[in-house]
């Protein structure tokens, strides 16, 4: 898709006020009277095709319990759905873009939506996240930080015999509300989901105890490390998150300061893109690690803050995003759409960072890209190496031994010792020996005479140390492992799946395995990245004490320590 001309004309006419940094617009009707730029007339007409599909997850049964709600794609009716689906309808009931604008039909399921999340709500004013969290108050902070802003665009969109819609809305929240100002969390980022949640009904129905209970979890202070990231290092989902959640409270409480923060990350995240646009995730402490996915989540963040301090290299990755990622924005539609001090044109693009290396040793690991390619060295992670080079994708490299069944290769640490990054890892395999005479359990149960009372002997010992360093057009690789002597080893290229290999040998008994003696390469689309040379000393691939393999395209070197090898990739 063309990215089209943005349109700026009609947002001039919306009266903006500088209030402490912050653009604030009148909250008059989003109506026909403001011009939308292209990029979010596209973004509407999108919601409206996933509404087709949202719908048919509606409970249309009167008789049914959950009549009016929303299940998800395993049946089970669930307030999540539901909002989800509350979300996009007020959404498109607010656009005159939209083949729903001021609909009534859709304003009926709405209704009868909302008053099934009224149903489920429980007397506290939580919901359940039913996969998991009961009475939560993450979770309803989640729903209600969405929904307020929901709130907002159908009270302003002139929509017919909405009333009696918006008095249930208003229900629902304010129960959540009392809910939000007492409730616990599990994890970092649900502070400033619920922060967010109470500063979004503040603005509607101002309350000075959800200030209070923001102000609490702020003086917690943000948990952003030296790199610029978030306590949980999610980079697909919770630090794009956290950005949204931290613009939103500063807005809504003039706390710019927490600006700062957003810019932080917003800076680092620029140097975890790979040439490809996807998101750099080995590191992640959550779900998403190691998942393949791409920045979308954080376009807001980027368009809002680019727009506020004129940034060249952010205003570009938007760009960037709109050519390649506009169908993954109409997930965050409701946040354009309330904001328009972000439809004004972005400023002059700058080149985004492509010739680097940078590391990041909060997160354990080091970015290298040149241009066209990218490689991350990790630490505390059984992959210590990936490879991108376009659409062909060395997605790990790691390492085991047949080692006292714990010999997989795993550094705590990387050291810089000139041009190069150092991993290294020690292990000890001993042996016991007989229990103290005095302790002996008198009926012999071994769980009575613990190990760690018995003396060590004939110490088994093994040495790591690869050493990784820039070769021509890529990566050297020198692996180093001495100890005891004639110990099997095996060095995994796991590659994504999709490609195609010359110079390898298909394993003779392990699927998607194969060997590799010489040079190698594996292509996908017009890309090609080429390893080697390989080490072929013996088809043990499935080590004891080695970690599963992986379900994607396998190349393996196999020898005996003492081991020392050299890879190099381009």
């Amino acid at each position: 898709m063309n990215r089209r001309t943005f349109l700026s004309g009609g947002v001039t006419s919306l009266c903006l006020i500088q209030t402490a940094r912050f653009p604030v617009f009148s909250q008059s009707s989003l109506g026909a009277s403001v011009a939308k730029p292209d990029w979010l007339v596209d973004l509407v007409k999108g919601n409206d095709q996933q509404l087709i599909t949202v719908r048919t997850l509606r409970i249309t049964e009167a008789t049914n319990p959950a009549f009016g709600g929303f299940k998800d794609w395993e049946d089970i009716p669930n307030p999540q759905t539901t909002s989800d689906f509350i979300r996009r309808a007020c959404c498109a009931m607010a656009c005159p873009e939209s083949v729903h604008y001021r609909s009534k039909i859709i304003l009926d399921e709405t209704h009868l939506a909302l008053q099934f999340l009224l149903k489920i709500q429980h007397f506290d004013g939580t919901l359940d996240l039913p996969a998991t969290n009961f009475h939560s108050t993450p979770d309803t902070g989640f729903i209600v930080k969405r929904l307020t802003t929901a709130y907002s665009l159908l009270s302003r969109s002139g929509t017919p015999d909405m009333a009696g819609v918006l008095a249930t809305f208003k229900s629902f929240l304010i129960r959540a509300g009392e809910a939000l100002i007492v409730g616990g969390i599990h994890t970092p980022n649900h502070r400033w989901v619920v922060s967010a949640a109470l500063t979004k009904l503040n603005t509607l129905w101002p309350d000075a105890r959800y200030v209070a209970r923001v102000n609490q979890w702020l003086s917690e202070h943000i948990d952003m490390d030296i790199d610029g990231q978030y306590n949980e290092r999610s980079t697909l989902i919770y630090s794009p998150l956290t950005n949204r959640l931290l613009i939103t409270i500063a807005k809504g409480l003039n706390k710019p300061e927490l600006l700062d923060y957003v810019r932080r990350n917003l800076t680092m995240t620029l140097y975890y893109l790979h040439p490809n646009g996807e998101l750099v995730t080995e590191a992640s402490g959550r779900q998403d690690k190691a998942g393949v996915g791409t920045p979308e989540g954080y376009y807001y963040a980027y368009r809002y803050l680019a727009l506020l301090d004129k940034n060249g290299e952010m205003a570009a990755l938007c760009r960037q995003m709109e050519k390649t990622l506009l169908p993954k924005l109409i997930h965050y539609l409701d946040y354009f759409l309330n904001d328009p001090s972000i439809w004004r044109e972005l400023p002059p693009s700058q080149p985004l960072p492509a010739n680097y290396v940078k590391a990041f040793r909060k997160s354990g690991l080091v970015r290298i890209r040149r241009n066209g390619w990218d490689s991350t060295i990790l630490s505390a992670n059984p992959v210590w190496l990936t490879f991108h080079k376009g659409n062909a994708i060395l997605q790990g490299v790691r390492m085991a031994a047949s080692f006292f069944g714990k010999g997989q290769f795993l550094t705590e640490s990387i050291d810089k010792q000139g041009d190069s990054w150092i991993l290294t890892q020690s292990l000890e395999g001993p042996y016991y020996q007989t229990y103290p005479p005095e302790t002996i359990a008198v009926d012999g149960d071994w769980e009575k005479m613990p190990r760690s009372n018995r003396k060590q002997s004939e110490i088994q010992r093994l040495q790591t140390r690869i050493t990784i360093h820039e070769a021509e057009r890529g990566i050297e690789a020198i692996i180093q492992i001495t100890g005891t002597d004639g110990v099997p080893v095996a060095v995994e290229l796991i590659f994504r799946p999709g490609g195609s290999f010359t110079g390898v040998s298909k394993h003779p008994t392990r699927d998607n395995a194969y060997l590799l003696s010489g040079s190698g390469s594996y292509t996908v689309q017009n890309d090609t990245i080429t390893f080697g040379p390989g080490l072929q000393q013996h088809k043990g691939v499935l080590l004891r004490g080695a970690l599963a393999p992986m379900d994607a395209p396998t190349v393996y070197l196999t020898g005996f320590t003492p081991f020392e090898h050299t890879i190099t990739l381009s």
